[in-house]
């Protein structure tokens, strides 16, 4: 998989940039079937840092309702990566 197919998006909450602030973590939207060695590779090549390592996990779907129409989000796979020490993407200026 190419590194841009890999990574979909960067997590913006309060909680990705408090990873960030206290322990160097970065918080992914990543493919549903991407692995956690695709997933090292296609950080380390977009962003030219090293990964120290890789956690993921499958978000669920949760019920949603507009009105009276019902529905649900979409699952998807989101990706927390640990960045060797010194090393920062700058992506995540803000923080």
């Amino acid at each position: 998989m190419d590194p841009h197919q890999v990574i979909i998006r960067p997590v913006i909450s309060e909680k990705s940039y408090n990873l960030i602030e206290s322990e160097g973590q970065y918080t992914f939207q990543v493919d549903r079937r991407a692995n956690k060695n695709q997933i090292r590779r296609a950080v380390e090549d977009a962003f030219d840092v090293s990964v120290a390592k890789v956690n993921t996990t499958n978000v669920k779907s949760k019920p949603k309702r507009q009105g009276l129409t019902r529905g649900r989000t979409s699952t998807w796979k989101k990706a927390v990566v640990k960045l060797v020490e010194g090393d920062r993407i700058d992506l995540f200026e803000g923080v």
